[in-house]
């Protein structure tokens, strides 16, 4: 069955905030929205470019396939199934990966249908990178993986696709790609986590130890390896977790699939069953990539990261995602809805227990269920399961080898993780955009304790995360300051995250010290306890106001209030100008990215941001 909602509970009113943000969205995105449409309309009625192709491209096309699938393909009628896949076995998330291509095949032949291996994307890992002239690759890799989705899926043999990703910049890049084939149904199918290793509150105090000079390089790699030691998706709730709660809220996962660990029979079956539902869906003709993606499940979707203190980096990727529909939101959207979004979940960075805690204390289909009957979340949107977000309030299970839903969780069973929308962590999401004469940042609060939300304190200027940490190691910054990191936006140096900042600023707010970071750069989901006003706009090298800034002016960061300014008349001021050399790890040839680069609050996004313009 493609539809495993078979539910009609009561309806529930939606929330005010939410239909006025989706109303205004809906508005404001009505005429790129309408040719998006148009576009995907007209290659639907194209049909699979197998029919119009010669002999020749058809024998190209499925000459190394299996007699069996050749047969079927000869025939053109079954349905085929185009495999993007993001493995390497690098990178522990992806590994898991490299067996999927052969699942699918195998569930696609018990429907007499077929599937290929379309293409591969690149994966890089931002764990592996941070802090390494590498990083700069980073946020435009997802550019990268958008255009090779379009590079596989263009061959135009395919009824459907399935995307197998998982991490930073793979998912948005997947989707983005995939949005341009919004004819077709399309499958996210993800690895899961890798099962816990040591608490997080260890790795934390280990790397805080290691920024004071209390332990050795040897103590901290074994703290590290201890944590990141298996396949799998690392546990934090960085932007790889918030992405698979995104393909959840947004109807791409089939439910539930999101958070169960690799190598487990119920993780193949859901394999096996994303297979089985795409075919079912190009058959009926539903599900298609279009229709999923529109404005109510990108509204789910900004739902999603305000109440679970979900990673920063969306306020660039969903961005990005939701253009590549016709769709165009705002930061000033990301606020409005974290205003009528309580925060439901705690999940490390933000609390004590990792992905595999929260998703044992009752996970997406708890926190599904809560925000549906509360209001906070478009019922009745097309998913991959069916044409209602309800399927997505069950979780996953196996009867034997049969794959089935069963209701979520009654309650939570960690409370210090997870909570109901009636007794939340508190009323408002962990996401804020930030407003003054510094320009226009965003914020995540969820991390944050009250008395640290406010900072006031002189500038200390560094055009590197490197200056930065050689200060703090020479004993320059034991007083009260707001670190301004420049020329690290996205025209800059490619806007590489800046999580090694962290563990000094959070020894520093430890020792009582009055600390925050003002930056054009990224610090993605880990973001921790430290204010951070980050994706600064309009960054340092197009010119923006943090080029103006001294050492010694006063700053201040007003999170609740949503202001950023410095105390200073900058207007008088020339700009700094700093050129950081480009070169080395393949730098050289993202030039021309850096130069077309959007700003960050249009999603940093080298593709256009409006589809009408």
């Amino acid at each position: 069955m493609s539809d495993m909602t078979d539910i009609s509970p009561p309806a529930v009113p939606l929330n005010p905030g939410l239909a006025e943000v989706t109303a205004r969205i809906v508005e404001r995105s009505r005429d790129s929205r309408a040719d998006y449409l148009a576009r995907t309309g007209e290659a639907r009625a194209k049909g699979r470019g197998s029919h119009l192709m010669s002999c020749g491209n058809l024998a190209h096309a499925f000459a190394a396939s299996p007699l069996m699938d050749k047969r079927l393909l000869k025939e053109g009628q079954a349905v085929n199934i185009g495999i993007v896949n993001a493995y390497n076995d690098m990178l522990s998330a992806h590994q898991p990966l490299g067996a999927y291509p052969d699942i699918i095949k195998a569930a696609a032949r018990e429907e007499r249908c077929t599937a290929q291996v379309a293409g591969g994307v690149p994966a890089m890992c931002d764990g592996v990178t941070q802090g390494q002239p590498g990083m700069e690759l980073s946020l435009f890799s997802r550019e990268v993986i958008a255009l090779s989705t379009a590079v596989a899926l263009s061959h135009n043999m395919f009824d459907a696709a399935m995307c197998l990703g998982v991490c930073d910049k793979i998912v948005p890049g997947l989707v983005i790609g995939a949005l341009s084939f919004g004819h077709l149904p399309v499958v996210f199918a993800p690895a899961g986590p890798m099962t816990s290793g040591i608490p997080n509150k260890q790795k934390a105090m280990v790397r805080e130890q290691f920024a004071a000079g209390q332990v050795g390089r040897d103590a901290l790699l074994e703290s590290e390896a201890a944590s990141y030691h298996a396949a799998g998706t690392c546990t934090f709730y960085g932007t790889a977790n918030s992405n698979q709660m995104l393909m959840e809220l947004m109807g791409l996962h089939l439910p539930g699939a999101a958070f169960v660990n690799p190598g487990t029979p119920l993780r193949e079956a859901l394999t096996r069953g994303a297979a089985r539902q795409v075919i079912a869906l190009a058959r009926e003709g539903q599900g298609l990539m279009s229709r999923v993606i529109d404005e109510k499940a990108v509204v789910n979707g900004l739902v999603g990261l305000m109440a679970t203190g979900g990673s920063t980096n969306h306020t660039l990727h969903l961005v990005a995602m939701a253009a590549a529909a016709g769709i165009q939101i705002r930061w000033d959207d990301f606020d409005a809805v974290s205003a009528v979004t309580p925060l439901l979940a705690r999940i490390y960075p933000n609390g004590p227990g990792d992905v595999n805690h929260f998703h044992a204390a009752g996970g997406i289909a708890f926190l599904t269920r809560e925000l549906l009957d509360a209001g906070l979340l478009h019922p009745d949107v097309t998913t991959v399961a069916g044409p209602s977000l309800r399927a997505y309030a069950r979780e996953p299970g196996l009867e034997g080898d049969a794959l089935v839903w069963r209701e979520a969780a009654a309650r939570s069973l960690d409370l210090d993780m997870l909570r109901p929308a009636s007794n939340p962590f508190q009323p408002e999401g962990g996401l804020h955009s930030l407003d003054g004469n510094l320009g226009r940042a965003v914020i995540k609060t969820s991390a944050v304790a009250p008395e640290h939300q406010v900072v006031e304190a002189p500038a200390r200027i560094f055009h590197d995360q490197n200056d930065f940490l050689a200060a703090f190691k020479r004993g320059e910054l034991d007083h009260d300051f707001v670190a301004v990191v420049r020329f690290q936006g996205p025209r800059a140096n490619g806007m590489p995250e800046l999580h090694s900042l962290t563990p000094a600023l959070s020894l520093l707010q430890d020792r009582g010290r009055r600390v925050a970071l003002v930056t054009d750069g990224r610090m993605s989901g880990a973001s921790g306890k430290v204010p951070a006003a980050i994706h600064l706009t309009p960054e340092a090298a197009a010119g923006g106001p943090i080029a103006r800034v001294r050492d010694g002016d006063l700053v201040r960061l007003d999170a609740p209030a949503g202001r950023l300014e410095v105390r200073a008349d900058l207007s008088a001021r020339e700009p700094a100008h700093f050129v950081q050399p480009q070169y080395g790890l393949g730098r050289e040839l993202f030039a021309p990215f850096r130069a077309m680069a959007g700003d960050a609050e249009r999603g940093a996004s080298l593709f256009p941001h409006e589809l009408s313009a």
